[in-house]
């Protein structure tokens, strides 16, 4: 299995955090509120392909909103392969920092 980036890996956590409020415009406010950087849609909008690509999430499209002008969603849905990446890359991720000395501020 291949590992996930960094971005990606952010992407799936928000997806899974959200639920049935994972579309763009809330992974990305989702990501940028807990990093306390600027992500832009821009920046979601690549990996949420490759995701979907791998079969690590899927999507479908909402019924239009009731009100006047309403518009359709695409909402995002991590799978169990998707979980399952996630899980792998945080034990990767486990083993290295097991494998380090303790980092200090004071060196």
């Amino acid at each position: 299995m291949k590992l996930l980036t960094k971005v990606e890996e952010f992407i799936l956590l928000a997806i899974w955090s959200l639920q049935e409020n994972a579309y763009s415009l809330a992974i990305q406010k989702h990501i940028s509120e807990i990093s306390d950087e600027k992500w832009s849609l821009g920046t979601i909008y690549a990996p949420l392909e490759r995701l979907e690509k791998r079969v690590y999430i899927h999507s479908y499209i909402t019924e239009p909103k009731p009100e006047k002008g309403g518009r359709q969603k695409r909402v995002y849905r991590i799978t169990d392969a998707g979980k399952n990446a996630l899980m792998q890359s945080r034990e990767v991720q486990k083993s290295m920092w097991d494998r380090i000395p303790a980092i200090s501020s004071k060196q």
